[in-house]
């Protein structure tokens, strides 16, 4: 009996299986904004290379975008969710209410957020920090209830209210918030700024034009609902192998769901001419794909590392999981150093194929040393800062 309640003490094990899935996640992440120029799109004159150099240009930045666009960072978002429960769950089998702990945590995460913010314009930590007050909000609910909100989040309900009026109401236009200025002057910034001015700038119009996109194109809802769904993963244990039939059902009911979507939102524009109709419609049909898609990846990946040989070779990706917001933040660090006018200016150097490589390399330099890191302590540098940062007295 006692070594039970010690047991119960102790909380929640660390998921290795999530911490794969972080660590592809990031890495996805990365070299997406390697090839973006971390969100500065301005690129080398293609017209004097090579048809191979742009051809393999095109097949790279398809390609990426297929696998790993509005993917990557969804994988990120349920993976908060889930984090979220194991540590209200910890501190709840401790006898504590972190609900106001976690509050705390977002008020740090914001600061670190903005602090990312500063190189980088399109960065996620900030808008996390304050759709993530949805979890303690919402951690007393029963599932069925956190389910049928994640659902309704999910179907996009404002872009959804503007596809019916605009159907009932031929003369409705659907707002979207004015930012043309504001990237206008994270361009001009990237392209001629010094350093400060680039801060300056990208924790100003940078930050607003970054929200702003976000809610323009549905992130908001869609993080929320994946902030839910992992919060609901952790309760229901399905990171577990016992539970890989429940993964089996996920994997057909999205790849079923997948395609007519993806297919659906290829067809889109050339059978709706009205734009109030089709910008809404197309933002949730894409939105719901790229989230069967997601569940595709996250399957796959649970398949593989519980079912098959690979199960070795994922469990080396583990470090890099566990330093995830030490990543983050450092990708964009060097990312803007590398393309940004302040640092190396790279941007009209550096094509796509290039790009990619680049962060190929700078990712394979990150696994390295976060292996050697989480050889020597228990925490990478931010996640350590955050940590005891959250349980400041």
């Amino acid at each position: 009996m006692e070594t039970k309640v010690i047991s119960t003490i102790k909380g929640h094990a660390r998921v290795d299986v999530a911490d794969v899935l972080r660590g592809l996640a990031v890495m996805g992440i990365i070299i997406l904004h390697s090839i973006e120029h971390f969100n500065f799109y301005s690129f080398p004159d293609t017209t004097t290379q090579s048809d191979w150099l742009n051809f393999t240009d095109k097949a790279i930045w398809n390609g990426l975008f297929f696998m790993f666009g509005g993917k990557a960072y969804a994988v990120f978002a349920l993976l908060f969710g889930f984090s979220f429960f194991i540590q209200n769950d910890n501190q709840r089998m401790r006898g504590n209410d972190f609900r106001l702990r976690f509050c705390w945590r977002l008020i740090l995460l914001f600061l670190i957020g903005n602090i990312n913010a500063s190189f980088f314009t399109a960065e996620v930590l900030v808008l996390y920090s304050l759709v993530g007050f949805i979890l303690p909000l919402t951690c007393r609910l029963k599932d069925k209830w956190v389910f049928l909100l994640a659902c309704v989040l999910l179907i996009q309900p404002l872009p959804l209210y503007y596809v019916i009026r605009a159907c009932l109401d031929p003369s409705f236009i659907t707002p979207a918030i004015p930012t043309r200025s504001f990237w206008n002057a994270t361009f001009a910034v990237q392209s001629h700024g010094s350093f400060l001015e680039t801060v300056r700038v990208n924790l100003w119009e940078g930050q607003i034009a970054s929200l702003a996109w976000a809610w323009d194109h549905g992130r908001v809802f869609q993080t929320a609902a994946l902030f839910l769904l992992g919060m609901l993963i952790g309760r229901r244990g399905l990171f577990q192998k016992e539970n890989l039939k429940v993964w089996n059902k996920i994997l057909a009911g999205a790849l079923i769901a997948f395609f007519p979507l993806y297919g659906l939102g290829n067809m889109l524009p050339a059978f709706i001419v009205n734009k109030s109709i089709l910008t809404p419609l197309s933002l949730i049909i894409t939105s719901l794909s790229n989230f069967s898609f997601m569940l595709v990846l996250v399957s796959g990946v649970i398949f593989a590392f519980y079912n098959t040989n690979m199960h070795y070779l994922l469990m080396k990706i583990t470090p890099y999981g566990k330093m995830s917001l030490t990543n983050y933040i450092t990708q964009s660090i060097v990312g803007s150093m590398l393309y940004y006018n302040w640092g190396f200016a790279l941007h009209n150097q550096y094509g796509i194929t290039v790009s990619c490589l680049a962060g190929i390399a700078f990712f394979i330099l990150q696994f390295t040393f976060c292996r050697w890191w989480m050889s020597h302590h228990s925490h990478g540098p931010m996640e350590y800062i955050w940590k005891r940062a959250t349980w400041l007295k």
